[in-house]
C-alpha cells in the first residue's frame, strides 16, 4: 500500500525521503553521510514540533482520522496477549464496527471493547466505516455485564464518526441501545477506563464512553457532532468545516480544560501513526497506572465516583 499522508505533513515526508535516500547511497556506495543524516534528522524533528504545535482544530480532526493511524485491533494486538473475541448481541446479530472480548493486559484479565474502522474498501464496508449499529452497542453491553459478573475491569477504545443513522438501525432501536448503555454503564460495579484513540463522534462514542477515567490520545478528537455535520446544520454549507471545528472545541487540550476528560496521553513525535508500537507502549503504561488506582476502590465507590464525575460535568450561568 502506498504511503498516505496529509497535506500539512508533506514537508516532513520530503525530509524523511531525503534521509532514506542518503542512507541508501551510504549503504550501497560506502560513502559516509552520517553527519548530513543527523542534521536532517534534527531538522525533521524541529519541523514536526513546529507543525504540530500550530495545527488548527480542523487539522487535528484530520490527524485523528489519519488513514495510517492505529485502530482498536492494532492496540489490542500490541498491548495485550491471549485476546479472545466474543460476538453477537444475543438478540439480532453481530455488528463488526464494535469488537470486544477478554484479554491479558500485564497482570490483569480485562474486557476490551473497541470501535473498529477499516483500512481498505473491503474492510471499511465490513466494519461499516466504523459506525456501529444497535446490535453493536448491545453486544458491548453484554460484554460489560459479563465483565461485571466475573469482576474484571473494562477498557473501551473509542474511534467512530458516530452511530450508524440508517433506517434499519433506527428500526432496530439505535437511540434506545445508546440510551440503555449510558444508563447501565453508570451502574456497573467494576472499573471502566475509556480511551479516545481517534475520532469520538457524538452519542455513537458516548455509548461506550461512561467511565471512571476518560482519557484521550493527544491527537484525537471528541465532540457532540462532526465538523461536517455541524457546518451543514448551522450554515447549510459543509465547506465551513474549519469554522465548525474551531467552534466545537473538540481537541484534547480543549476537553481537558472543560473537565470532559481526565488526562491527555502524549503521542510520539509526529503522531501515533508515525510510531504505533511506541504509542501502544505509552498507552499500556497509562492503563496500568489507572488500573492500579481503580482496582483499590470498592464496587460502591466505583459507581459513586463515576456517577459524580458525569453529574458535575459542564458549566452554566443563570440569568
Amino acid at each position: 500500500m502506498a504511503e498516505q499522508y496529509l497535506d500539512f505533513e508533506e514537508p516532513i515526508i520530503e525530509l524523511e525521503k531525503k534521509i532514506a535516500e542518503l542512507k541508501s547511497v551510504s549503504k550501497n556506495n560506502g560513502v559516509d553521510f552520517s553527519g548530513e543524516i543527523r542534521r536532517l534528522h534534527k531538522k525533521a524533528n524541529r519541523l514536526k514540533h513546529s507543525l504540530l504545535s500550530k495545527l488548527t482544530r480542523w487539522q487535528r480532526t484530520q490527524l485523528a482520522r489519519h488513514p495510517s493511524r492505529p485502530y482498536a485491533f492494532d492496540y489490542i494486538n500490541m498491548m495485550t496477549k491471549d485476546f479472545i473475541e466474543l460476538h453477537g448481541d444475543r438478540h439480532f446479530g453481530d455488528c463488526h464496527s464494535i469488537i470486544g472480548g477478554i484479554a491479558q493486559l500485564e497482570d490483569w484479565s480485562v474486557f476490551i471493547i473497541g470501535q473498529q474502522k477499516g483500512r481498505d474498501l473491503k474492510e471499511k464496508m465490513y466494519r461499516n466505516f466504523g459506525m456501529p449499529q444497535p446490535e453493536g452497542y448491545r453486544k458491548a453491553l453484554r460484554l460489560m455485564k459479563f465483565a461485571e459478573k466475573f469482576g474484571k475491569p473494562i477498557i473501551t477504545l473509542i474511534d467512530t464518526p458516530g452511530a450508524y443513522p440508517g433506517i434499519g438501525a433506527e428500526e432496530r432501536g439505535q437511540a434506545e441501545a445508546i440510551a440503555r448503555n449510558l444508563y447501565e454503564m453508570a451502574n456497573i460495579s467494576v472499573p471502566i477506563i475509556v480511551v479516545v484513540i481517534g475520532e469520538g463522534g457524538s452519542g455513537g462514542a458516548l455509548a461506550v464512553g461512561v467511565g471512571n477515567r476518560v482519557l484521550m490520545l493527544e491527537h484525537s478528537v471528541y465532540s457532540v457532532i462532526s465538523p461536517e455535520g455541524c457546518a451543514t446544520i448551522l450554515w447549510e454549507d459543509c465547506k465551513k468545516v474549519e469554522e465548525a471545528a474551531e467552534a466545537l472545541c473538540l481537541a484534547s487540550d480543549d476537553l481537558l480544560k472543560l473537565g470532559v476528560i481526565d488526562e491527555i496521553i502524549k503521542e510520539p513525535l509526529g503522531g501515533a501513526h508515525r510510531n504505533p508500537e511506541a504509542t501502544a507502549g505509552i498507552l499500556r503504561r497509562v492503563l496500568r497506572r489507572h488500573l492500579q488506582e481503580l482496582t483499590l476502590l470498592s464496587p460502591d465507590d466505583l459507581i459513586q465516583q463515576r456517577r459524580e464525575k458525569f453529574r458535575v460535568m459542564g458549566e452554566f450561568t443563570e440569568r
